[in-house]
Parts: structure tokens; C-alpha cells; sequence
């Protein structure tokens, strides 16, 4: 499966690996850690070096209790990041935003694809990325950030997933976007309790159902009710990215790119072995 990215494709027949890289003070994991753009471009050099075919690059923390930030701000976060990222490396550049400002000044910059976790809700994104012809995650969160993880309910989560990103779909292909610049992600703890999180992982081969490619961010979120460090959360974040894989994901966002990388390579080459 090839995903369009606008002047090239992106080949999905193996799965790939989106690395992580906050350029905010405040995001639920590496907030404040690339704070100089030197830092940012060691920081996505190491990525790409571990595996990384895809760079996610974001200016707004979404994690819960969150509040919006302005589009300027955005903008002066991640630009020139996007603009080093390009002139640096030749690697696909991803920007994790629901600001349709910010999703035109950078693919005006050079990003292929606009990762957005309001599924093109927000004011005028949907009528923008008609128009161009860039790569789109649609994902599924229940309710806003600021107030996502307060008692999340769901009658079925695995089904109530389902349907919003069909809904979703349904809209970009009314709206002229085709089905192969789309993503689709379910939204790990965007609005989902522990409980939530497993179901969904447990039937995440359900939304291939869907017909287009699944990202799936499990990063450092959690699964259990218990507080683990930084090592223990990283090697949990490979096992479950791994489980993504094997259910049919394309690709996995994650912050610490060798542990994954390296658990579905090995995979990978186990199952080729058995294959022969």
C-alpha cells in the first residue's frame, strides 16, 4: 500500500516508524527538551540513524488539561524546525496540528503530512487540505483536552471509535480527499481509560476494516493504573508497538525509536524465516 504525500509516496508495505519531536515546553512526555533548534536537529538526526522514516513535529501539547495555543506561537515552535528538518536531511516531515494556519505554513515549508488529533473538526481545516494534496491522519479523541481523561465513558469503545472515523472518512471523501492520503489513528489516550486502551489494542485489526493505513501512537501512555519510569514505560511502548504491527498497523508514533525499531525488525525477520 503506497500513501500519497503529495510529490512522492511513502511505500507501507513494511511497517515504519514516526519518531517524536515536541518543540514545546509543556507536552506530557518531552516537554522542554528541544528548546534550541540545534537540539531539535540532533535530536531528529538520532531518530532517522534508529529507524525513523517519518519526523512528527509539534508546536501544541494535547496531553489532558491541556488549553489551545495560539496558531503564531505555533508557527514561530515549528517552522523553523520544518525549515532545518528539510534543508538537513531527506526524510518525510510530519506537523501534529488541528490549526489549518499552521497546516499552511507548513506545507508551505515542506511537512507531507498533517497529523491532526481533531480529525479536521476545527474551523477551516477541512476546507483547506481539500485543496492541497498532502498526506492526513484523521484520529479519534473523545471530547477536548483540556477535559478528555475526566471519566471517559464509552458504551463500546472499539465500535464508537469505528464509526467517528468512518464519519470522518465519509466527510474528507465529500470533501475530495482520496482515500490514499489518509491516515487513520484511534487515539490511545486521547479521551480513553486504562481499560479503554486495552480494548482497543485488543481488536486493533478492526479498524483495517476502514481501508486505509493505521497509525497508531502508544507511546509512553498508559495501559495500567500504576506509575512506572521513563526505561520501564519505553520497553512497554516497543512490546505494544510491536502488537500493533502484527495487528496491522503501518505505522507506530513513538519517542524512543531503537527499542521499536529494533523489536520489529527482529520480527520482521522471524517471520520471514518461518515464511521460507
Amino acid at each position: 500500500m503506497l500513501l500519497n504525500l503529495g510529490s512522492r509516496t511513502l511505500d507501507l508495505s513494511k511497517p515504519k516508524i514516526m519518531g517524536v519531536l515536541n518543540i514545546t515546553p509543556d507536552s506530557f512526555s518531552d516537554g522542554g527538551k528541544y528548546q534550541s533548534l540545534d537540539h531539535a536537529l540532533s535530536a531528529c538526526e538520532k531518530m532517522i540513524d534508529e529507524g525513523a522514516s517519518i519526523i512528527d513535529v509539534g508546536g501544541e501539547s494535547t496531553k489532558p488539561g491541556s488549553s489551545p495555543i495560539e496558531a503564531s506561537i505555533q508557527i514561530d515552535r515549528v517552522i523553523p524546525v520544518i525549515q532545518s528538518i528539510k534543508k538537513n536531511f531527506d526524510t518525510i516531515v510530519s506537523v501534529d496540528t488541528g490549526d489549518s494556519v499552521v497546516m499552511r505554513e507548513s506545507i508551505k515549508n515542506g511537512a507531507e503530512i498533517i497529523n491532526d488529533v481533531y480529525a479536521l473538526k476545527n474551523k477551516g481545516a477541512m476546507n483547506f487540505l481539500s485543496g492541497e494534496n498532502n498526506a492526513i491522519c484523521l484520529m479519534h479523541m473523545k471530547g477536548e483536552p483540556a477535559t478528555m481523561q475526566h471519566c471517559p465513558q464509552y458504551k463500546n469503545v472499539v465500535q464508537e471509535v469505528y464509526e467517528f472515523l468512518n464519519e470522518r472518512l465519509n466527510c474528507c471523501q465529500e470533501a475530495g480527499i482520496p482515500g490514499k492520503n489518509i491516515l487513520v489513528d484511534p487515539g490511545f489516550g486521547f479521551g480513553k481509560s486504562p481499560e479503554h486502551n486495552r480494548q482497543l489494542l485488543k481488536s486493533l485489526d478492526t479498524y483495517l476494516g476502514l481501508g486505509v493505513p493505521m497509525l497508531v501512537g502508544l507511546s509512553r501512555k498508559s495501559f495500567s493504573d500504576a506509575k512506572r519510569d521513563r526505561t520501564h514505560r519505553d520497553q512497554t511502548t516497543a512490546d505494544y508497538a510491536l502488537t500493533a504491527v502484527v495487528k496491522g498497523a503501518a505505522i507506530v508514533r513513538v519517542h524512543n525509536v531503537k527499542l521499536s525499531h529494533t523489536l520489529i525488525r527482529s520480527w520482521e525477520r522471524n517471520s520471514t524465516s518461518s515464511a521460507c
